[in-house]
């Protein structure tokens, strides 16, 4: 293989990136778009007076703008988030220094298993970098997915208890110590943490927009907003919550309408992207002669590494065209 072939494969696998990379920028910007534009809502319809629609459509007005300053004055630390703040969304009560040890075990045990398998230096070494930099943090950020998931499923119920609450005359902060109690799992747990930073003296919407640090979910940035303008202007906070209810689960809907839509997709990406693996291992017990050109010669590794390389971009590409964000 020559160079003029390893540079045009090249150039095909910068083009690659750079249209995966385009495709997610886009589709984050229109989720942005339709979140703000949910949030800001529009006419209200009803027998109510011009006057109160008014007066919602200003508090609709304010909760937009508010949750808009928030997400522009957090995007800097959005692009220096920690190990200790990756810590904190998986729920994890381990200090950075223990996740170090336990990255550093890691490293030991894969690079242990590349070596006594007769791995050449160059693979050990990679094993080594991935197994102390990349397996822990995909643990961390799996862990974090897992637990937004649930503290989604029982968020919408958490906040029609809260409405509930209120208007029953409780406190907001009592409200919210009654649902730490009631509920378990990540619902419980953040709203604890934000009961117990309101007995030490922070204020109820700072320890709000603190656990968007730890649960960085729309929902949750809406909640802080919500309990921060009412800290701030005393408006209802019920009405605030109920409106957000509505939307987790409109929002929750429309996911599993999506899902259902997109299986058959789904199941053409996996597929195609498990045919190459399936016929190489094909190939391997039927005619292993063949195949073994691909790892004993210095143009078959070329070949098979341009392979793998092309295949995990086009893996990615199909994984952003079927991933659709609610």
């Amino acid at each position: 293989m020559g160079m003029i072939e390893i540079t045009l494969i090249g150039l095909i696998l910068i083009v690659v990136i750079i249209i995966t990379v385009l495709v997610m920028m886009g589709n984050e910007a229109t989720r942005k778009q339709r979140i703000m534009s949910v949030i800001q809502g529009g006419k209200v319809t009803g027998a109510s007076g011009p006057s109160e629609q008014d007066e919602q459509n200003k508090r609709r007005a304010d909760i937009a703008q508010k949750l808009k300053n928030s997400k522009d004055d957090d995007s800097d630390g959005k692009r220096k988030n920690t190990i200790a703040d990756a810590l904190g969304r998986a729920g994890l009560n381990i200090s950075t220094r223990q996740f170090w040890i336990y990255s550093i075990v890691s490293m030991i045990f894969f690079t242990f298993l590349a070596f006594i398998t007769g791995q050449p230096p160059f693979v050990i070494g990679m094993v080594a970098i991935i197994a102390l930099l990349g397996i822990p943090r995909l643990v961390l950020r799996h862990m974090a997915l897992k637990r937004q998931k649930e503290f989604l499923q029982e968020f919408a119920d958490a906040l029609e208890a809260t409405v509930r609450l209120l208007k029953a005359g409780m406190p907001v902060s009592e409200a919210i110590a009654m649902i730490s109690k009631e509920y378990t799992g990540p619902v419980g747990d953040e709203m604890r943490r934000i009961y117990d930073k309101q007995k030490i003296g922070v204020p109820l919407h700072e320890a709000a927009q603190e656990a968007t640090k730890r649960m960085p979910l729309t929902e949750m940035g809406m909640f802080a907003t919500g309990l921060a303008i009412q800290a701030q202007t005393g408006s209802s906070l019920s009405e605030v919550l109920t409106n957000l209810a509505g939307v987790i689960r409109a929002r929750f809907r429309l996911k599993r309408k999506v899902k259902a839509l997109a299986s058959e997709a789904v199941a053409s990406a996996s597929i195609i992207g498990a045919l190459p693996l399936i016929v190489a291992a094909g190939m391997w017990f039927v005619n292993r002669e063949y195949i073994n050109i691909l790892f004993t010669t210095p143009d078959g590794k070329i070949l098979l590494g341009v392979a793998l390389g092309m295949m995990t971009f086009g893996v990615f590409v199909m994984r952003a065209m079927i991933n659709f964000k609610v």
